[in-house]
């Protein structure tokens, strides 16, 4: 991730992994712009056409020949703050956009937009355009004014923006001026759940994204990366984790310790921030699809953690390239747990020790390898 903002490690809060939908665009002539949701990379189909032109993997509109410029609407799967947006004109080379902007608001559930065909050759139909109308959506508070794109090859495609907010949004307008095509949109961000809305003696997932939950610093991430494993939905790849490179400094022959779990000094870790302050009492670690290459281990521990102390954390030093975390007053939630391959591992209130209310947690994985999704059930304490 060098040379990258730092917000593209938190979560896309409209990948239609977390549930991200597109509820109106204004054309979608070449590809819907439900394309714009996509997980994956574009892809480049190579002399493939559809009846209505080139077939391509983004959002691309037709050559405006009439006043205006085309745009959609976005709801965020999870409502939260927005920190940084990624326009990815990946494959538009000669038919990218060449600038946008993006507004945002938030909306109370009730509120209605009209029916979405999402079909290539289709365009809003001027029954729809009046319904837009009513909701104002060019009012809409502008987050990232008009902005040049770049073209769509490897070396430009990506279009880093930063947004200086704590505003709480549910709902994006991309504006694209005036036509064209962007292939991925990526709106990274914090959710901000309406916590009002939650029973406060409910149990319920501390760490999940829904709910809040964020890496804030891991030991190392060369396949996939940690954030993956409080995402919604249960992996589907095991490209969907968090997978790390095997430890240099493992020994040449293994050998088992008393408690039936090998004995390595090596270790990689993840640690996220809760949604909530919170005392856990149910843990889930998931090794899906992690079958040759799943950690023989795994420990939960939990601390209270200021927002100053986990910046110290998270500062890199010549000794220490991955933050200090070390220096904190960790104590064990899980003890040393036995992981298998391919299997989802619960962990119950009798098997946990109860350390009190904590705000962050670090996962910690011996020797290294791969883990699906962690999940932490509890109940909130009070309000970080």
């Amino acid at each position: 991730m060098a040379n990258l903002p730092s917000f593209v490690n938190l979560t896309d809060l409209v990948s239609r992994k977390v549930g991200g939908e597109v509820l109106f665009a204004t054309d979608d002539w070449f590809a819907v712009a439900e394309n714009l949701l996509k997980e994956d990379e574009p892809v480049w189909w190579e002399g493939e056409f559809t009846d209505f032109g080139k077939k391509m993997d983004g959002w691309e509109t037709r050559r405006k020949r009439i006043p205006g410029h085309d745009w959609c609407i976005i709801k965020l799967g999870i409502p939260g703050v927005i920190r940084g947006v990624d326009a990815n004109t990946r494959h538009f080379t000669g038919n990218y956009t060449p600038r946008l902007s993006i507004q945002a608001a938030c909306l109370t559930p009730d509120v209605e937009f009209p029916d979405r065909s999402s079909a290539m050759g289709s365009k809003a139909t001027e029954e729809q355009f009046e319904e837009m109308k009513k909701l104002q959506t060019e009012s809409w508070e502008e987050i990232i004014p008009m902005k040049p794109l770049r073209s769509g090859t490897e070396e430009t495609c990506n279009n880093y923006f930063s947004i200086d907010s704590e505003k709480r949004w549910t709902h994006i307008r991309l504006n694209m001026f005036p036509d064209g095509g962007i292939g991925r949109l990526r709106v990274y961000g914090d959710a901000k759940p309406n916590w009002s809305e939650i029973d406060q003696n409910s149990l319920i997932d501390l760490v999940a994204v829904e709910n809040g939950g964020v890496c804030v610093g891991f030991s190392d991430a060369k396949f996939c990366f940690p954030k993956n494993l409080i995402t919604k939905e249960r992996s589907v790849t095991m490209a969907d984790g968090w997978e790390t490179a095997r430890q240099r400094d493992r020994p040449a022959i293994l050998e088992m310790g008393s408690d039936g779990v090998l004995e390595f000094t090596s270790r990689d870790w993840a640690v996220f921030r809760l949604g909530t302050k919170g005392i856990i009492e149910r843990i889930e670690v998931d090794t899906n699809h992690f079958k040759g290459n799943y950690p023989d281990s795994c420990t939960v521990e939990g601390c209270v953690l200021t927002e100053q102390e986990e910046k110290y954390g998270q500062t890199a030093r010549p000794d220490r390239p991955h933050g200090d975390f070390d220096s904190f007053d960790w104590r064990a939630i899980l003890p040393p747990a036995k992981l298998s391959a391919h299997k989802r591992h619960h962990y119950r209130k009798d098997a946990l020790t109860n350390i009190g209310p904590v705000t962050h947690i670090r996962l910690t994985m011996k020797p290294d390898g791969g883990i699906s999704r962690l999940r932490l059930w509890g109940r909130m304490s009070s309000r970080i």
